[in-house]
């Protein structure tokens, strides 16, 4: 788990904290390493008559590598293997020999018998071949897992050898993912990389072609990438040369908290960032969809604790944006409800930094999905309202409109309302609003530790305080709030 420091050591009289950066979160264990091995031109020894050995011939020949199988009975899919590739595969109609594995690349057997296995395997390493032995992991220097071909696209998926079925559900679902298509797409990026290269342009721009070419791809998976694509897009990159040197800002909205609600723009940004601002709330999974690269910059604030000022994180966006680096400002929720966005595009139009927003799923978008509430609810609510609870000084706001508040015909959703809900229900009620009113309180809406409670407006608060709600928590109040899923 990622680890941050918020400001000086001591209690939260030390003042506020300032921006610090976040060290990103270390690769997890490994079952195994994923490896793409170059066999074309190399040799590669196989031995064993059954079917499976034939397949993994099949397999290796496919990468361009020579094979020589040792079968003393081969199976008709093997016999058929040597006729059709008769200059990449040979077939030698005996048993194995340790001699038979000096200078092989690869070496791969497939024995019913254990012994055999463990013969094979040990000459392998004695002559400096790594080595598979079919069904026997712990003979295996490598293995095989289960493979998405559109060549030169190749994915490579496994288990370890734990569950080879759920490895091939993944397959079917990255098949799916993937067209036949992809595989011109795949080629073209081949043929013009060193194009690309040859151009001399920096970093930023070549990442920013390549972006572009892999949108075009998804969006257009059955096209041709001919000359005319090709044109396009050396053209948008040298349109892009001026605005890559001046550098821009992204306001993402991250979500009220579940990272699979990030939206797919949102996660194209941060794979492309130099630099990650984000909120205290933000999930390390949320985070980890940051290319490996990115700096991240833990500028959280939170009520009641030493927290980062606005100020603060203003000067640090523009500083960061006049290096011309690609910034990303991470919000939890959208960034223009309740995330102070305003300020932030402000200060940074003051500066002259160029500044594009990307919502998220608003907290109350989440929450009520999550539970099941419909917000606007025909038979329940004619308007749906969002407060915030929390001013500037930390105080209820003097300002809320209390008789719309009070409306028994609207849904009125309360951001950062924990602190003062006990006023905020005294107050509604006050205005006129049916103590009974149906309220719910959502604590870390989508989180995996959510808790909520449900309640009427006027017992709410004191349940709240039984449960030792934390927050961040979010207050649905209204007749809508009482029809959900249960």
């Amino acid at each position: 788990m990622t680890q941050t420091v918020t400001g000086a050591p001591g209690s939260p009289s030390s003042g506020p904290a300032r921006p610090t950066e976040t060290l990103a979160a270390r690769m997890g264990p490994l079952a195994s390493l994923p490896l793409f091995f170059k066999p074309a031109g190399r040799r590669v020894a196989v031995a064993g008559d059954s079917d499976g050995a034939g397949w993994k011939a099949e397999l290796v020949a496919a990468a361009g590598a020579t094979v020589d199988i040792y079968a003393p009975d081969p199976p008709q899919a093997m016999l058929r293997l040597a006729r059709e590739l008769p200059e990449r595969v040979r077939l030698h109609r005996r048993a194995w020999t340790p001699e038979d594995l000096a200078g092989a690349m690869l070496a791969i057997g497939d024995f019913p018998d254990e012994d055999e296995a463990r013969r094979f395997a040990a000459a392998a390493r004695a002559a400096g071949a790594p080595v598979n032995c079919v069904d026997r992991p712990a003979l295996c220097d490598f293995q095989f897992g289960s493979i998405v071909n559109r060549s030169p696209l190749v994915v490579g998926i496994s288990t370890d050898g734990a569950a080879p079925v759920f490895g091939q559900a993944v397959r079917a679902r990255i098949e799916t993912l993937l067209p036949q298509s992809f595989q011109r797409w795949a080629e073209a990026a081949r043929r013009w990389r060193a194009e690309v290269t040859a151009r001399g342009w920096p970093f930023r721009l070549r990442r920013r072609f390549w972006e572009r070419f892999t949108a075009m791809a998804f969006a257009a998976p059955g096209r041709a990438p001919d000359d005319a694509v090709r044109d396009r897009l050396f053209a948008a990159a040298e349109d892009d040369a001026a605005e890559a040197a001046a550098g821009v800002v992204h306001l993402v909205g991250a979500g009220p908290g579940d990272p699979e609600l990030l939206t797919l723009r949102a996660v194209r940004l941060l794979q492309s960032a130099d630099v990650i601002l984000h909120d205290d709330l933000i999930p390390q999974a949320a985070l980890d969809y940051a290319r490996r690269e990115a700096q991240l910059i833990h500028v959280g604030k939170r009520g009641h604790k030493p927290s980062c000022t606005q100020q603060d994180i203003n000067a640090l966006l523009v500083e960061l944006a006049g290096k011309g680096l690609q910034v990303v400002r991470l919000k939890g929720g959208d960034p223009a409800i309740f995330g102070r966005a305003g300020e932030e595009i402000a200060a940074l139009a003051a500066a002259g930094v160029a500044c594009e927003v990307t919502p998220g799923v608003t907290a109350a978008s989440g929450a009520a999905a999550r539970l099941g509430v419909s917000l606007t609810h025909r038979d329940a609510a004619r308007r749906l309202q969002f407060i915030t609870a929390h001013a500037r000084d930390g105080a209820l706001p003097e300002d809320l409109d209390w008789r719309a508040l009070a409306d028994p015909a609207a849904t009125t959703v309360v951001y950062m309302g924990l602190a003062t809900l006990g006023q905020l229900a005294q107050r509604l009620v006050e205005a006129g609003l049916d103590p009974g009113t149906p309220a719910l309180l959502a604590e870390r809406a989508t989180c995996p530790d959510e808790r909520v409670i449900r309640a009427d407006i006027a017992t709410l608060p004191q349940k709240a305080r039984a449960m030792a709600a934390r927050g961040p928590a979010l207050v649905i109040i209204g007749q809508a709030a009482g029809l959900g899923a249960g």
